[in-house]
């Protein structure tokens, strides 16, 4: 399954939004900050890029459906993918 680059266009900005995040966290351990906000932090970031696993595979469902892929491999494949970010 090949996503296009307008599919994928969520998922970039997401994955671009975490990347800030984590650049932020890198910078409030330089300075210091308390362990707390670092903490907050992270699990912004941890759930940016979980996000945009989840809507890479939801949009993944959506092809397997339009393309008539054989639905056990197409299920197989994406609950694998589905459960590694669990």
């Amino acid at each position: 399954m090949h996503l296009s680059p307008e599919d994928m266009d969520p998922v970039v900005k997401r994955l671009r939004r975490a990347h800030g995040q984590l650049a932020g966290v890198l910078k409030m351990i330089e300075d210091g900050r308390e362990c707390a906000d670092v903490v907050t932090q992270l699990a912004a970031v941890s759930k940016a890029i979980d996000r945009a696993g989840f809507t890479m595979i939801a949009t993944g469902l959506e092809q397997c459906i339009r393309t008539d892929e054989d639905t056990t491999e197409a299920r197989e494949r994406l609950q694998k993918m589905f459960m590694s970010l669990a």
